[in-house]
């Protein structure tokens, strides 16, 4: 007697059963490392008794909904602000006893009750009386601010953020706009970027092994098969089998050119059974569609030797992380071998179970056997660098499924028009105003709005400031297009200038507030980044996006 059932009896586990769907698109790698995350979302930057900007934090508010369901493992809520009537027709996660409250409190205590899985913690002040705490930020995994912010707080909040390598989103909402930027740190790597399927199939028929060579000489008898054979011979093992006969009449050379392969699909064609009492050979129409695409000599990705050529590839350390180990080792077995490492895969094929699952189990063993091959050379560079700790046998089989579509993402700074702006930054914006159906003027606007609420926000309890002052938003609009004046003296041309009016209109109209719906969605977008940034999964946005919900429109811009 057993005190456990199989394995493949007991079923999912209760928290399998939880996070099913999302576990199809992350897998458990992903699913651990959310766990392992803590969200610091700023809601909002105003003391106590400040000027009414208008900010609500609705946007944020909904982006960590979006993270608590999915099970992060904890969050922050750092928002100085007090619940008002005007909170509570915007925010689902209040109540109406929550008004007059601390609203991190409130919004902290409803979200938790979306997931017990997730803990929550709010503090009711200002973030940068936390950041004197050299412990505080680095509890995050990711920061979410929830602009319009002080430049005074968004400065030293991205800046720390960037000296920790923690990734930061920057996002508004306001009336019909939203507007959100990712700064991630200066290497960003991700190994599961999750290609379409059909990329990733890596056959080898040009370059077969020997166990792959000996499968496909098994069909010296084709022509005497039976149909129902005859019709279920995997397509592969007829391309390496027909490529043989084609390279006996051609010097040894496989098809090369398109020319060639046109002539060779057409010669494979040409050998099945046109009467087969079968129904057919689908074997033979899956053989010549996969012609073009699977009889091509490997070739390394530019991207791939990109990042094989990075001073991080080359001079590794202790420190290093362990992407980089992984990549010099798999530049070693590609520097040998002159392929990457098999992932293993292969596509749906009409074939017989048998013999399927035996071509399965020799693509299986040569990854094995690869991926053996990069363990190894791993383990050597961990000894030469006096590494404390090993890298795990998953991440570097995960690494070798992979390798032929890693990438690292350079990061940037969160975009500002401002003295301090990078020259590109201003360049890509300038022009982008030019480009007719260009959202960019929407960035602008929300740029100016940055400004007018700082202003606002810094100003003394006694001054009369709000967010519909003429003269702030024509002050602050003549200084944003001045900055955007190109270096050949040439300033924003009147039909932008016209697009910027109307965005900023758009702004003043709501004063700066959210309407739920946008913010809603908004969420749903930033937090679909965060998730990537947090999985290092997919590819994640680089490195702004706009949104205009009037139109139900968005534009992504390197910025």
């Amino acid at each position: 007697m057993t005190d456990a059932f199989p394995a493949a009896l007991t079923g999912p586990t209760s928290k399998e059963r939880k996070y099913d769907r999302q576990l199809r698109l992350w897998a458990a790698t992903g699913q651990q490392a959310l766990e392992d995350s803590r969200v610091l979302l700023v809601n909002s930057d105003g003391p106590l008794g400040q000027h009414n900007t208008g900010v609500s934090g609705v946007a944020g508010v909904e982006t960590l909904k979006n993270l608590v369901l999915p099970g992060i493992g904890g969050f922050t809520i750092v928002d100085p602000a007090v619940v008002t009537e005007s909170d509570l027709g915007v925010n689902f996660f209040l109540e109406e006893d929550s008004l007059g409250k601390s609203r991190a409190e409130e919004t902290c205590r409803l979200l938790k009750e979306l997931n017990p899985d997730v803990q929550g913690h709010y503090y009711a002040k200002r973030v940068e009386d936390l950041l004197s705490d050299p412990q505080f930020l680095p509890q995050h995994k990711l920061v979410i601010i929830s602009g319009p912010i002080r430049r005074s707080t968004l400065a030293p909040l991205t800046q720390e953020a960037k000296q920790l390598g923690i990734p930061v989103l920057y996002l508004h909402s306001v009336g019909f706009f939203s507007t959100f930027s990712v700064q991630l740190p200066a290497e960003f790597p991700i190994v599961e970027t999750h290609p379409d399927p059909e990329s990733t199939q890596d056959l080898r028929l040009l370059s077969p092994w020997p166990e792959l060579v000996a499968a496909a000489a098994k069909l010296e008898n084709l022509e005497t098969m039976d149909d129902h054979e005859h019709g279920h011979v995997p397509y592969l093992l007829l391309l390496l089998h027909f490529l043989e006969q084609w390279k006996h009449s051609h010097q040894g050379n496989a098809p090369s050119n398109y020319k060639e392969k046109t002539e060779f699909r057409e010669f494979v064609r040409s050998q099945a059974r046109t009467s087969n009492p079968e129904g057919g050979e689908e074997n033979f129409d899956e053989a010549v569609a996969a012609v073009l695409k699977t009889i091509t000599p490997f070739s390394l990705r530019s991207s791939i030797r990109e990042i094989f050529e990075m001073n991080e590839c080359q001079q590794l350390t202790a420190s290093s992380q362990n992407f980089w180990l992984i990549a010099s080792a798999i530049k070693t077995f590609h520097a040998t071998h002159g392929v990457l490492p098999l992932p293993g895969s292969l596509p749906d094929m009409k074939a017989q179970s048998a013999d399927y699952v035996s071509i399965q189990n020799i693509y299986k063993a040569k990854a094995r056997k690869d991926l053996s091959e990069v363990t190894a050379t791993v383990r050597q560079l961990e000894t030469q660098l006096n590494r404390q700790s090993a890298i795990p046998d998953r991440e570097i089989e995960v690494f070798c499924k992979n390798a032929a579509h890693i990438k690292v993402v350079r990061g940037r700074e969160i975009p500002q028009i401002s003295i301090d702006s990078d020259a590109s930054t201003l360049n890509t914006i300038r022009n982008e105003l030019n480009t007719p159906d260009s959202l960019i003027p929407i960035f602008v606007a929300m740029q100016i709005l940055d400004s007018v609420v700082d202003e606002i926000q810094t100003s003394s309890l006694e001054e009369e400031r709000s967010v519909d002052d003429d003269g702030l938003w024509n002050s602050h609009t003549e200084r944003i297009l001045a900055l955007l004046t190109g270096a050949d003296g040439a300033a924003v041309g009147p039909e932008a200038r016209a697009q910027i009016a109307r965005a900023t209109k758009e702004l003043r109209r709501a004063e700066g507030g959210e309407l739920h719906n946008v913010s809603s969605l908004t969420g749903g977008l930033v937090a679909q980044e965060a998730l990537k940034v947090l999985t290092r999964q997919y590819g994640p946005l680089d490195n702004t996006c706009v949104f205009d919900g009037a139109r139900s429109r968005s534009q992504m811009y390197r910025l």
